[in-house]
């Protein structure tokens, strides 16, 4: 099979209607709840999970922010609470596992795997994993970076129009900076798969480079590849389901990892529970679970 640049170029075309369908709408949504505090009203609810993360109840709204917007959102309002070390790094490790679920699950979708599936999966290896770290020493924890950076200060708008229309300028931004890489990823995958000595092996490519790209940059883009590859029928349900599960637990390892190691979470314990983790549920859900 040799490479075809027209092939490659609509595969990516494909790929990027998906993705600006699906980040589009749900980050303006995301953007329109974070500035009007639409979260906090049902901060409550998510209290006890706190407690049971060994956090204050303050971080309730951390949580959910995290669990239903982003990373940057739960980093805002956890900010001013002063947690230490321990309870950064159970933050980073059960908000890393379960983040966005709005887009998130939406991409999972996509690839077959049901909405119920993803949210079920995330929410409770993010409590089991997370738990795990609550009764780790805390001598682990004790960390010489600096744990106090400055606080993330909303934006102010004068109107409704005028949020809307910057979250939807962020949106495309990002879309496209997903697109250009998506694309790029796309097409070096294809040219490796069109190299003879990659004919026999050529599955293996598929799911390795899926894996790998969503271990590094994330659910979006790994998910933006395994798209263009299942839609094309050249991945079989079973690895659907491994890679999902896989990456659901494990993904943005580099990016969402920092993120906290700056406020003195350990990266070490983050990064060998997330990987561990997803191996093992990903390989024995595989395994066992009987795939239609």
């Amino acid at each position: 099979m040799s490479f075809s640049f027209e092939k490659s170029f609509k595969t990516a075309l494909r790929s990027s209607w998906v993705i600006l369908k699906l980040i589009v709408p749900i980050y303006i949504l995301a953007d329109v709840l974070f500035y009007y505090d639409l979260l906090s009203y049902i901060t409550f609810i998510f209290k006890p999970l706190a407690l049971f993360l060994g956090l204050p109840q303050e971080a309730a709204l951390s949580i959910v922010s995290g669990l239903f917007l982003n990373l940057y959102a739960a980093i805002a309002f956890a900010a001013p609470l002063g947690l230490d070390a321990k309870s950064w790094t159970v933050l980073a490790v059960f908000l890393g596992i379960a983040h966005a679920l709005l887009v998130e699950t939406e991409i999972m979708k996509r690839l077959g795997l049901s909405r119920v599936y993803s949210i079920v999966l995330r929410l409770s290896v993010g409590l089991l994993v997370s738990f795990f770290v609550t009764q780790m020493p805390n001598e682990w924890f004790i960390s010489s970076i600096v744990s106090h950076p400055e606080t993330l200060q909303p934006v102010r708008y004068d109107s409704i129009q005028a949020l809307v229309l910057n979250a939807a300028y962020e949106a495309f931004s990002l879309s496209l900076k997903i697109i250009m890489l998506v694309s790029l990823l796309i097409f070096l995958l294809d040219m490796i798969k069109s190299r003879p000595w990659m004919q026999r092996h050529a599955q293996n490519v598929n799911s390795g480079f899926s894996i790998l790209v969503g271990v590094i940059l994330g659910i979006t883009y790994g998910a933006g590849i395994l798209i263009a590859e299942y839609e094309k029928g050249l991945l079989k349900k079973r690895e659907i389901l491994f890679i999902g599960t896989y990456l659901m637990i494990a993904h943005a390892m580099i990016e969402d990892t920092l993120l906290f190691v700056i406020f003195g979470a350990n990266p070490w314990i983050i990064v060998s529970l997330r990987l561990i983790f997803a191996t093992l549920i990903a390989y024995g859900i595989a395994k066992y679970v009987n795939v239609r």
